[in-house]
């Protein structure tokens, strides 16, 4: 198995996604909104996908909650992470963030989805990128309800990946559109990253995503596409020995890597172990391209993929007939309510 997870192009799947996906250098797949209709869509597209390839796919989705939620109608909607601690004592946003994390993955699960890269462990609501995404300002506070909704993730049977490594909360650029970078020095850079460090000493993270951030007080490459980051302290120093993504290489925050095979080469020279390109089938093709070049398959990838694969079976109609999921699911509703007073009286 290779390392590249790609998008498709809408509701089914066509010719070309069936071919890409029968790509042996193909680990996976990533799904957007354009991907969703409703819930019979949704199931239909995932069997073919499961059906498309000889192995076995790792289906993944950003579906963090608040702004970032790929699907909605006929999905319980997710609190923004800063919700959980702004409008409620620290216990109780734990409590609620343990429902989030845990309804997240189950409905998910219910359609056969692997994997939601969440949480975001990225601190204040400044940068244009994350702000209602980040839980906190504050490191302890969002430390404890970052573990509370990865606790609820664990506890239904999903992996959890931790964005974005070593922090993107304190520049206000987005590395969606342009390569952001972070001039604060080393001791605010390394408090920023506490939250990765107490999360990976206490066994929580199964994978890591890097910030497209540049740290100059470091190093004058983004940390998706540096050694020093993701080998010398994510490894070397944290002891970190989970799975390590690629953020999606066709970001404008990737582009300082160069084209598409380029920034392709540079996050695996850098250590990434799987790699996420969306959004520009042109620049996918480029990096198969450069992977069947430098002969990327590897029963190691192949290791990693599985490592992330979730293994509970559970139908929606099984999942909404559960008391469980029905007290948690209120429980977030009545959040949402009470994060839409907020937001309005707030505006």
């Amino acid at each position: 198995m290779g390392p590249l997870l790609i998008d498709v192009e809408g509701l089914t799947l066509t010719q070309d996604d069936k071919k890409l996906l029968q790509n042996p250098l193909v680990a996976g797949v990533i799904l957007f909104s354009r991907n969703y209709q409703d819930q019979a869509q949704l199931l239909a597209l995932i069997n073919e996908i499961r059906a498309a390839s000889s192995q076995r796919l790792l289906i993944s989705v950003d579906h963090e909650g608040g702004r970032v939620q790929r699907f909605r109608d006929g999905f319980t909607a997710i609190p923004p992470a800063q919700s959980f601690a702004a409008l409620n004592d620290l216990e109780q946003a734990k409590s609620l963030a343990f429902d989030a994390g845990w309804v997240l993955a189950m409905e998910l699960i219910a359609f056969d989805i692997d994997l939601s890269y969440a949480p975001v462990l990225d601190l204040g609501h400044d940068c244009l990128a994350i702000g209602t995404r980040s839980f906190h300002q504050d490191i302890n506070i969002a430390y404890q309800v970052a573990s509370a909704m990865i606790d609820g993730m664990h506890a239904a049977g999903m992996k959890t990946t931790g964005k974005h490594f070593p922090g993107h909360g304190h520049v206000i650029a987005d590395s969606h559109k342009e390569t952001p970078v972070d001039h604060r020095e080393k001791s605010l850079i390394e408090h920023d990253m506490q939250i990765f460090t107490r999360l990976i000493a206490n066994h929580k993270l199964d994978a890591i995503m890097p910030a497209h951030v540049i740290y100059p007080a470091f190093n004058d490459k983004p940390a998706s596409g540096s050694p020093f980051w993701l080998k010398t302290v994510l490894r070397n120093q944290l002891h970190f020995n989970g799975v390590v993504f690629s953020d999606d290489l066709s970001m404008e925050g990737a582009s300082v890597m160069g084209n598409h095979a380029e920034r392709a080469q540079a996050a695996l020279a850098a250590g990434c172990d799987l790699l996420l390109a969306c959004n520009n089938r042109t620049g996918t093709m480029a990096i198969l391209e450069q992977l069947a070049a430098l002969n990327k398959v590897n029963p190691l990838t192949s290791d990693k993929v599985r490592c992330l694969l979730t293994n509970t079976k559970i139908t929606y109609a099984e999942l909404t007939k559960s008391p469980e999921w029905q007290r948690r699911c209120d429980n977030l509703q009545r959040l949402n309510e009470k994060w839409a007073d907020y937001a309005n009286s707030h505006h």
